[in-house]
């Protein structure tokens, strides 16, 4: 484990969320159709993606930071230049140096260290302060090491904790549910998204009970405890998040890493959109319960852009 010096005298307060635009223009991304991939489901199933890249750091992430921090500043709990600390495997924490770096709020985040280099360079680009854990033990160890840090300097860190963290899921149910019920005209029949810290089914269904109890939530994740799925977990072999609401989803599909990159593949090369790995493995759910229908509108969450993942080799395959 490595650390960065950083100060611990109290810097300046930070401004204010609700006045700083970066913050303002998360949410409101984009409904696409998913004609091409869709185009062999039965004539009565519309597919669309909600492309989550558009959020200004480029991932689903965005909503769920932007309103931890937002709380946090409301509760006063980053006062006296204390620091914002979590763990991450890249998404979530690029969204809090992000607006970390524009509210002048410190973070400090539990990455493990064999995070992709682009990740880390973007992380340290934004001026955060890295603690980096043993890969072995994934994004698991890098919680357990933030829980450690927080535990140990109470008065310095602010732990947002986003595995238990109520404003994870909160923010899709005020933003992300609404949204795309809006988007397909209260139309939407099936809502499909991966399980990660699992704050948008959690979010998403939520709002989806209250509002269309109808709608089915779809969950994926990986096909066992040994993947490539970024961003996803293999809920058997893995800590459960202590936000995860179990008795929400009306199926779950697993799938494997080789059809997630598959898909991802086809997703840029069929549909032009440049999307991760875990988006991929989404596209692959939601076709195969499509195929299942006879008429439907399926919604297929996509978390982030493709970007931060164009050093995998898997991308290199032929059509």
């Amino acid at each position: 484990m490595s650390a960065l010096a950083h100060p611990t005298q109290a810097g300046p307060e930070p401004d204010r969320p609700a006045d700083h635009p970066l913050l303002a223009s998360v949410g409101r991304t984009p409904l696409l159709p998913l004609r091409r991939l869709g185009a062999d489901m039965p004539a009565g199933v519309t597919l669309s993606a909600k492309v989550e890249g558009f959020n200004p750091t480029g991932s689903v992430k965005d909503r769920p930071a932007a309103a931890i921090l937002r709380q946090a500043l409301l509760d006063g709990e980053l006062a006296g230049g204390r620091t914002l600390l979590d763990s991450t495997s890249g998404n979530m924490g690029i969204a809090y140096a992000s607006f970390g770096a524009a509210l002048g709020i410190p973070v400090h985040l539990a990455v493990p260290a064999n995070a992709s280099r682009v990740r880390l360079a973007s992380l340290r680009a934004l001026g955060a302060e890295l603690t980096l854990t043993d890969p072995l033990e994934g994004s698991d160890g890098a919680r357990v090491v933030a829980a450690e840090l927080a535990a140990s300097d109470p008065e310095r860190f602010y732990f947002a904790n986003q595995y238990a963290n109520p404003e994870n899921w909160g923010a899709h149910l005020r933003t992300t549910g609404p949204e795309v019920v809006e988007q397909t005209q209260g139309q939407l029949t099936h809502f499909v998204c991966g399980l990660g810290t699992s704050g948008t089914l959690v979010g998403v269904g939520r709002f989806l009970r209250r509002r269309s109890p109808r709608v089915q939530l779809i969950a994926v994740q990986p096909d066992g405890p040994l993947h490539g799925l970024e961003g996803l977990k293999h809920y058997p072999s893995t800590p459960t998040p202590p936000i995860y609401d179990a008795g929400l989803a009306d199926d779950t599909v697993q799938v494997s890493t080789e059809q997630a990159y598959e898909m991802t593949r086809r997703l840029a090369r069929e549909e032009g959109l440049l999307a991760g790995i875990s988006s991929g493995a989404a596209v692959q759910a939601a076709l195969e319960v499509g195929h299942r229908l006879a008429e439907g509108h399926l919604v297929v969450l996509l978390p982030d852009s493709g970007g931060r993942y164009l050093d995998e080799p898997f991308w290199s395959a032929k059509p």
